[in-house]
């Protein structure tokens, strides 16, 4: 009987002891942007990390906000100007005023095309935005003699979706032509703790198909790379880490909880046993 208590005992003291060097989230998951592979405390840096932003092309279901304005009132009746009278007060609203775009913008079909008033249906598939203003300007001046009309076209926000281990998943739009991969995550309410910072998922629309990519976040290296600047319908999904798997132990002070919980089941068990 001693014997099998003294196994018990020893058993569950290394259990213990396996769990709680396992359980902990160690800050080396969770800081971004480390300098990896080197040792030592953070320091600052005046590195410059140049962008490696590739301008996006339009594609189906893209919201494009486009402005059309001449000199001409009469023909600025026709034009309709869309998009911009109401922008203003919807971005006053937060991330609601995404819906502005939707109402006022122009939403490209399944075949890349718009229909503008006067100008009529263009196609924008796989266009970048200064592309897409060269052909509607093009179209302008048909009726309008060059220099006598402004023509702007932007992005009607940047729609995104972010998944599994966020504070706030789901559906979010910031309403900028470029944002980068931390303005979608602060938007989505920042990882959890338990999120893998580096194996993030991202899966990227592109005109042939949708690709699948992983990111590290904790490596700064991500500031040059082309992933470093979110596009309009990426998917953002977050796994987390395996400590999930046992339930607790996000940090010391919940490991510290369960462990005296734990023993203390275990010292009842071992006292009813004796007994």
């Amino acid at each position: 009987m001693n014997f099998i208590k003294k196994c018990t005992e020893i058993f569950c003291v290394v259990l213990i002891f396996i769990f709680f060097l396992s359980s902990c989230v160690s800050n080396k998951k969770v800081i971004y942007l480390q300098e990896k592979g080197e040792s030592g405390a953070l320091v600052s840096t005046s590195e410059n990390f140049p962008y490696n932003s590739v301008e996006y092309q339009l594609q189906p279901n893209d919201i494009v906000d486009i402005q059309m304005t001449t000199k001409d009132e009469n023909l600025n009746r026709l034009l309709q100007i869309s998009g911009s009278e109401n922008v203003n007060g919807g971005m006053m609203g937060g991330q609601n005023g995404g819906d502005v775009f939707f109402i006022n913008g122009y939403s490209l079909d399944e075949d890349g095309y718009v229909e503008l008033p006067l100008v009529g249906e263009i196609n924008l598939l796989g266009k970048d935005l200064k592309e897409a203003k060269q052909l509607i300007e093009e179209r302008i001046e048909r009726f309008v003699t060059p220099g006598n009309y402004f023509v702007r076209v932007r992005l009607g926000g940047i729609r995104f979706s972010a998944l599994g281990e966020f504070n706030n998943p789901g559906k979010q739009a910031i309403l900028q032509n470029r944002a980068t991969i931390f303005e979608a995550i602060a938007t989505a309410g920042d990882l959890s703790i338990l999120a893998k910072r580096d194996e993030i998922v991202l899966i990227r629309q592109y005109p042939e198909g949708s690709k699948v990519h992983k990111l590290d976040l904790n490596d700064r290296n991500i500031l040059n790379s082309e992933f470093y600047f979110i596009k309009p319908n990426d998917v953002l999904y977050a796994e987390p880490l395996k400590v999930r798997e046992i339930g607790t132990g996000s940090n010391v002070l919940q490991t510290l909880t369960f462990l005296t919980t734990a023993i203390s089941t275990i010292a009842l068990i071992i006292t009813l046993t004796n007994n």
